[in-house]
């Protein structure tokens, strides 16, 4: 299996000094553990320490924001887990490869992100919108190597809006599913500054999490900067999201982490549009 995490990731051009967020650890995650993350859908998340995040940023690639999204990224030296709306690749698989170049995780998001979800289709018609999505990414990086098995272990159901039937075919694919514990809420109606005192409001409550933005939305673009240089005045550090390599291709990392069960999950907060 081929993985999108990329060891361009060790070869920064940009100064990464302790003036920068930078990615503190890295979390190695196995897809043939049929992991289901995120307090806001499940009752396991990651084993994530005291003011530790993961960036993750659904529905793109999308022209006029990713590119710039990424520039924030770059500039603090954090990476994120980007889950791609299989046409949206299709249509800008520049920006696929380039976030694989500069050292992101790539995930699936579905190809259509149907606006009735994948739970309200019936189970062929939203299987075949997921391997569809697979494949769209996966050509979309380019990476010249025909398999049926996905190439990343990471998916996140549009809206949340799994089953038990599309949850387990997703876990037989080998990948793990993502829900978050922290999200934006930056599909609603708000200004820039509203989002940004809401998402950090949020993370202060929480303490740490999975944090969900989408890279579409031009307001998360005119406030990840900020966010950005916010987590780091407050002492949060950013940890990524790996797949976990087959053992002859392994390289050496900071550490690794498995998911912790919660005694008790948290109420979700409302109907979201991950």
């Amino acid at each position: 299996m081929v993985f999108f995490t990329a060891l361009a990731a060790k070869a920064e051009p940009l100064s990464c000094g302790r003036d920068r967020l930078n990615v503190s650890r890295e979390i190695a995650i196995d897809g043939a553990q049929q992991l289901s993350l995120g307090f806001q859908s499940y009752r396991t998340t990651l084993d994530l320490k005291d003011r530790e995040v993961v960036l993750t940023f659904d529905d793109g690639p999308a022209a006029g924001t990713t590119a710039e999204i990424l520039d924030a990224l770059k500039q603090q030296c954090v990476k994120a887990t980007f889950f791609l709306i299989g046409r949206n690749a299709a249509a800008l698989p520049a920006l696929v490869k380039r976030e694989i170049e500069e050292g992101h995780t790539i995930g699936y998001h579905s190809m259509t992100h149907p606006e009735g979800t994948l739970r309200t289709m019936t189970f062929e018609a939203a299987k075949t919108d997921i391997d569809e999505g697979i494949a769209a990414v996966d050509a979309a990086a380019g990476s010249g190597m025909a398999t049926k098995a996905p190439r990343s272990p990471f998916f996140r159901f549009p809206g949340f809006a799994d089953s038990d039937a599309l949850r387990d075919y997703v876990h037989a694919r080998g990948m793990a599913v993502f829900g978050s514990d922290v999200w934006a809420s930056d599909w609603r109606e708000m200004t820039p500054q509203e989002e940004l005192e809401l998402i950090l409001g949020r993370l202060e409550k929480a303490g740490k999490g999975i944090v969900l933005f989408h890279d579409i939305h031009p307001k998360t673009l005119v406030i990840l900067p900020q966010f950005l240089q916010a987590l780091s005045d407050r002492g949060y550090t950013v940890v990524q999201l790996v797949a976990k390599r087959p053992s002859i291709f392994d390289q050496p990392v900071i550490t690794a982490s498995l998911p912790a069960v919660a005694a008790a999950p948290p109420a979700a907060p409302g109907t979201a549009k991950p």
